[in-house]
């Protein structure tokens, strides 16, 4: 099982210079790839163009959205976006994508909630085209740069729901969980392969994972309150108190999700400190 680590690009009051210095630090350590979540109410950094950003200072490490909330932007100019960065950073993109919860979000963009889903199965197909090199529509070319793997970038559905599942199966290179937990992660990825299986397509599915860290005392107990902070209630307690608390809670959570048949585990940080990067360096 691979590891990636998230960036603290979603840590109120992190700097621009400090996601940097993380992502460089990450790439000279054992991980597969550096991702961030992603909200719009909030004062986080966007999740393409942060890694544009990393992009540029980091050569070697793959660059993941875990997850983009896609409904948020149009399919054309998400498409462009993502096929931009897979492009500029040599094929280096997982493009994570699911749907938000939060109402506020799409008040915001301006978006329309109540037909996310629906909107979200439309915007998946007509992404997965332009992606690949097809045209935008009937009436408009190709979009953006050329694909640089086949189909276009990595392409990871997340979400539970059997509406969900089915997009990875249709649409999707893979699925990933975000709940933190290898035992539900476990019962999500038998759903995806048996998605695929349904859609008809050959292979298996790329199944990842999230989950948070917090390495030392007063680094959980400032990471319980940032995931208080960005979650609330109800998932920000349990999230909390799910943060291992030791290393061999660590240690399990690492074997429990390479068990479940996880691919890349993503190790999202809830503080800033950049000896987390070096802390978990030495435990991976």
């Amino acid at each position: 099982m691979d590891v990636g680590i998230g960036l603290p690009a979603a840590i109120p009051g992190v700097s621009g210079a400090s996601a940097i210095k993380w992502a460089q630090k990450a790439e000279t350590g054992p991980f597969a790839s550096v991702g961030l979540v992603d909200r719009l109410v909030y004062p986080n950094f966007e999740p393409l163009i942060t890694l544009a950003a990393v992009a540029g200072a980091a050569q070697r490490i793959r660059l993941a959205t875990t997850v983009r909330l896609a409904p948020l932007t149009n399919p054309g100019m998400l498409a462009n976006q993502a096929a931009s960065l897979d492009a500029l950073s040599g094929g280096r993109l997982t493009l994570g994508l699911g749907v938000s919860g939060r109402e506020e979000d799409y008040l915001a963009a301006p978006a329309p909630f109540k037909t996310h889903g629906r909107g979200f199965d439309e915007q998946l197909e007509t992404m997965k085209r332009i992606c690949a090199g097809g045209p935008a529509g009937e009436n408009a070319g190709a979009i953006g740069a050329s694909p640089v793997r086949d189909g276009g970038p990595v392409l990871l559905i997340g979400a539970n729901s059997p509406r969900a599942m089915a997009r990875v199966g249709k649409w999707g290179d893979g699925f990933i969980a975000g709940d933190g937990e290898p035992d539900m992660a476990k019962q999500s990825y038998d759903a995806a392969r048996q998605s695929r299986e349904d859609a008809g397509r050959e292979g298996e599915p790329r199944l990842a994972a999230g989950a948070y860290f917090a390495l030392d005392d007063d680094a959980k107990s400032t990471g319980s309150e940032n995931i208080m902070r960005y979650y609330g209630e109800p998932f920000g307690p349990m999230i909390s108190e799910g943060l291992p608390d030791s290393v061999d809670a660590f240690k399990e959570l690492i074997s429990g999700f390479s068990d479940a048949g996880c691919d890349e585990l993503i190790l999202w940080p809830t503080v800033t400190d950049l000896d987390q990067v070096e802390r978990l360096t030495e435990l991976i």
